[in-house]
């Protein structure tokens, strides 16, 4: 995922919450919202609100494009924590970590579970929306562990912690989200969508209040139980559909043709289909064409080229997407759920989708692994 990704969200709040503080002047996300649905760029548009989120670790670009929302991950922060400007957060955090745990591997795992909230409360101060936290990818295939990590990043404070028999023992004390002041309502919880990180999102959702963002999402099976769960949001990659294709076929693919555009519509028009209120929110885009392709598709994310190719564009891009229409579309409806045998046999008759979701667990927890590096070398250092 690249460090700097907007995500340009339809139908939500954009003038009710973002323009309110910026009244006077119009900012970019408004700009770049009214070019790519032919308006002229105003902070009040008269049909749809728009809301604009940043996937960044880093508060400047988020500053920048003044957006709703905003997500992080490890590799995010990976990337932020390489700037000098962010040193006084990793040295709050080394510090905090130094005295939370009972040896250096849990002293490195509290560091980090306050590095990421940190980096969460800081950018919350910018956006008036949510920020998206990711749970460390180590357990993406341990729905329990999944559970009680993201537990420990909303709500454990230091008078209700309670020991996690599937993770580190560091909970006692943790000064995360909630000890923050920050409500769960303004925090997504990032799992991979594994079966086991499906079964999480559920178990948070329906038990917990938490809202999840349910990421590296390659193919209808795994939307389907997605929904099902009731995750708040999905996150389906285009663009690394896209790059399978082409390394496996050797051939190039229109926007039209484009599997990856293919697979999000297939996934927006099923849940528009039969209902489901599971957030779509298209990623990791490589071209414009791909982005004008899936125009009305409930989220997308737009990284910052291609961002200013839209700022600076005078074309009208039509909607492509129309909730609408689907409900006249021959779909078959499936359940996964509670078929697990059924979901894993029908999730592994997609190569792609098998190994694009292996390849990007592998590389988020890689990711984690260099910044967990970082930090164990600065704790014996403090």
């Amino acid at each position: 995922m690249n460090l700097h990704t907007i995500t340009i969200l339809h139908n939500h709040d954009f003038v009710s919450r973002s323009t309110q503080s910026h009244r006077h002047r119009t900012s970019p996300a408004a700009v770049i919202l009214a070019r790519f649905f032919g308006k002229k760029p105003q902070l009040t548009f008269p049909c749809d609100t728009q809301t604009v989120v940043c996937d960044s670790g880093d508060f400047a670009t988020i500053d920048k494009y003044k957006p709703q929302d905003a997500t992080t991950n490890p590799s995010l922060i990976l990337a932020a924590s390489k700037k000098p400007e962010y040193a006084k957060l990793i040295d709050k955090a080394v510090a905090y970590g130094k005295d939370h745990g009972k040896n250096i591997d849990e002293k490195v795992d509290a560091t980090l579970d306050n590095l990421l909230v940190q980096f969460g409360s800081e950018i919350l101060k910018i956006v008036p929306g949510k920020v998206s936290t990711e749970v460390d990818a180590r357990f993406s295939f341990d729905t329990e562990g999944s559970i009680e990590k993201a537990l420990h990043i909303i709500e454990v404070s230091q008078n209700d912690a309670t020991p996690c028999p599937t993770t580190i023992q560091i909970l006692t004390a943790e000064q995360l989200y909630k000890d923050m002041g920050i409500d769960k309502e303004r925090v997504l919880i990032k799992v991979a969508s594994t079966w086991e990180g499906i079964k999480a999102a559920h178990t948070l959702q329906s038990k917990h209040g938490i809202n999840c963002n349910l990421t590296l999402m390659f193919s209808l099976p795994q939307a389907i139980a997605a929904a099902e769960a009731g995750a708040f949001l999905i996150s389906p990659f285009v663009g690394r559909i896209l790059d399978w294709y082409k390394a496996n076929t050797k051939q190039e693919y229109s926007a039209e043709t484009d599997p990856g555009v293919k697979s999000v519509q297939k996934i927006f028009n099923y849940y528009k289909k039969f209902g489901y209120k599971t957030i779509v929110m298209g990623a990791s885009f490589r071209s414009l064409g791909e982005i004008t392709e899936l125009a009305g598709c409930d989220y997308l994310t737009i990284a910052p080229n291609l961002l200013e190719q839209l700022y600076n564009s005078e074309d009208k891009v039509p909607q492509k997407l129309k909730a609408e229409d689907a409900s006249s579309l021959d779909i078959e409806k499936k359940s996964y759920l509670n078929d697990e045998s059924l979901f894993r046999f029908d999730f592994n008759e997609e190569p792609m989708a098998v190994h694009k979701l292996s390849e990007g667990i592998s590389k988020f927890a890689a990711d984690a692994v260099t910044l967990k590096g970082i930090l164990k070398e600065k704790i014996e250092k403090a």
